[in-house]
């Protein structure tokens, strides 16, 4: 991995860099969006999901959380982590929670429909999700839920987005 100076946007190049190398892409997470939020956006497309998951993703607390993440993922690949934390991560605990609590770090930069499409998406494992999930791909224990927290939070921006826009027509009507 190149060594990145740090500022937001070499932090932003490091996150993708890293959610390449473990195989999520932008796209991947657009389409989780695209499926959260398709029967509230009558106008939805591929492309405003895309421009939504790039917008959370220029938050530092995101970047902060998703290199923390996929870099404890990638330690317990690795066997690099003390017992038995390296036990805990390498078998995704369900008592763990901490991989949830630093998703929640993300979703609650966009309020509490954030927690609620969080919530969703994390019980669904819709998409690349289900992938992530699936422990024969790897140790992903952190970077499922940080990928929905992700989703979750571009999802609830573009839900703010759209009832601001609703309520600028009635407004003008």
């Amino acid at each position: 991995m190149v060594e990145h100076p740090l500022n937001s946007e070499s932090c932003l190049e490091a996150v993708i860099e890293l959610l390449t190398k473990r195989g999520v892409s932008l796209d991947d997470i657009a389409e989780i969006v695209f499926f959260l939020q398709e029967r509230y956006v009558p106008d939805l497309t591929m492309q405003l999901c895309l421009e939504s998951v790039q917008a959370v993703l220029n938050k530092r607390e995101v970047q902060n959380a998703l290199l923390t993440g996929i870099q404890l993922d990638m330690l317990a690949e690795q066997k690099q982590l003390l017992p038995p934390l390296q036990s805990i991560i390498e078998a995704d605990e369900p008592l763990f929670g901490v991989d949830e609590v630093l998703a929640l770090a993300i979703v609650n930069l966009y309020g509490s429909i954030g927690f609620t499409n969080f919530g969703y998406v994390d019980k669904l494992k819709h998409g690349k999700l289900a992938q992530l999930n699936d422990k024969s791909f790897g140790v992903h224990t952190f970077l499922d839920d940080l990928v929905g927290a992700v989703a979750a939070a571009a999802s609830s921006r573009i839900a703010h987005r759209q009832k601001q826009r609703e309520e600028c027509l009635e407004r003008d009507s």
